[in-house]
């Protein structure tokens, strides 16, 4: 029997979990590479949509981090992200359809899981510390803290900083409670403030009409495009595809759901993000992925099933809708802060999963994951994990 739709506050709660890694960076991949807000939006709101119909438990979408990441800093076009999106769901298509997936997957063994989870954990603090902060990438690029409000300071304290201990002590404080969740009360927070002391920049340009998305707004891909998609972008995101969006993401559903993740399998979960790329591909959307912080996130500020995904996937669907290309205003009502504590929690409760790794060789593993994340990136940590591991199966090695 399918696991049934819930819709209740712990629900909305749940769903709103993720912002903090959403938002940012699909906000920086709008603005700075030029990506269709009313494509990109109709995409995740599918992805949700469908993925939450589908599996019948939470399932958690993102955009794609080492693409992401790497168009922003380097002002890619977006007829070189499009193609990043056609590439990646061609090749995640190849493995799903081959099951080839199934095979990976016998070669990562659970301390290079926990390895990609930790990993991926402290990288979305460190992230989220940052918003609070107001030193990201996106706050140094305009050289303010908080670009959307115009209270910067309350005396010699950052808002950002005010707003940060505020949502961690409300979510400290109702963190476990089903009747006042705690996700719900940051977010009003955050989207109070923004009402009171935002810019409300662009908010006179607002026109409410019914909108529906381009297809394939930025044309079809040149060859010189797919070129630099291929080996600048994709080539290094598929590791990290593999380790933390497939693999870590679906044993996460499963510790989290037992049986009702039953549907959600490294196959599936392949075939969904291959899917999703290629719907992102035609509407002008950026590259998106499953991921296992998304997921804890979720889980942690109270997701059950996939009610979670189709209240999440209908707020993103109403917007697109009713506001197609002027959705930006709206968002940035939320101040970057609120959206920083959000995303600290949730790599918190990821970084947690390693309390199950008892035996000195998995620890060397996990930690050595973490070394070269922090040092590299994820995708080769995943590729090194991967070997140590191999050779630490030997009794010929002791740690």
């Amino acid at each position: 029997m399918a696991q049934p739709f819930q819709f209740n506050r712990t629900e909305l709660a749940g769903s709103l979990g993720d912002l903090g890694a959403l938002l940012p960076l699909t906000i920086g991949m709008i603005m700075v590479n030029g990506m269709s807000i009313t494509g990109t939006f109709y995409s995740i709101a599918l992805f949700y949509i469908i993925g939450g119909a589908y599996y019948r438990v939470p399932i958690p979408v993102q955009p794609m981090k080492v693409i992401a990441a790497y168009a922003i800093a380097t002002g890619m076009t977006s007829s070189q992200i499009s193609a990043a999106s056609g590439l990646v769901c061609i090749f995640l298509l190849i493995i799903g359809l081959t099951s080839a997936i199934d095979a990976i997957s016998r070669f990562i063994s659970k301390a290079v899981i926990r390895g990609v989870q930790l990993s991926t954990g402290i990288l979305l603090m460190s992230q989220g510390l940052k918003l609070i902060m107001g030193n990201s990438t996106l706050q140094l690029a305009g050289n303010i803290a908080e670009p959307n409000l115009t209270l910067q300071t309350i005396g010699p304290v950052p808002i950002g900083l005010i707003l940060g201990i505020l949502s961690t002590v409300i979510i400290l404080f109702f963190l476990k409670s089903k009747k006042y969740p705690a996700a719900i009360f940051v977010i009003l927070l955050g989207l109070l403030t923004g009402l009171i002391w935002g810019t409300h920049a662009d908010f006179d340009l607002i026109r409410p009409g019914f909108y529906l998305p381009a297809l394939l707004p930025f044309g079809t891909p040149e060859v010189a495009d797919l070129t630099v998609a291929l080996f600048v972008v994709v080539l290094p995101q598929l590791p990290m595809t593999v380790g933390n969006a497939v693999i870590a993401s679906t044993d996460l559903s499963k510790e989290y759901f037992g049986e009702d993740a039953k549907k959600v399998t490294y196959k599936a979960s392949t075939l969904s993000m291959g899917l999703a790329n290629g719907l992102s591909f035609l509407l002008g959307g950026i590259p998106l992925c499953h991921g296992a912080g998304g997921l804890a996130a979720h889980y942690n500020f109270g997701a059950r099933t996939g009610g979670s995904n189709v209240i999440i996937g209908g707020i993103f669907l109403l917007l697109a809708f009713f506001f197609g290309p002027h959705i930006l205003p709206i968002i940035k009502l939320l101040p970057l802060s609120v959206l920083g504590i959000l995303l600290v929690f949730a790599g918190m409760y990821l970084g947690l999963t390693i309390l199950d790794m008892f035996a000195r060789k998995d620890m060397f593993v996990v930690l050595l994951i973490l070394a070269i994340t922090l040092t590299a990136n994820l995708a080769w940590a995943v590729l090194a994990g991967i070997i140590l591991s191999k050779i630490l199966q030997s009794d010929k090695f002791s740690i």
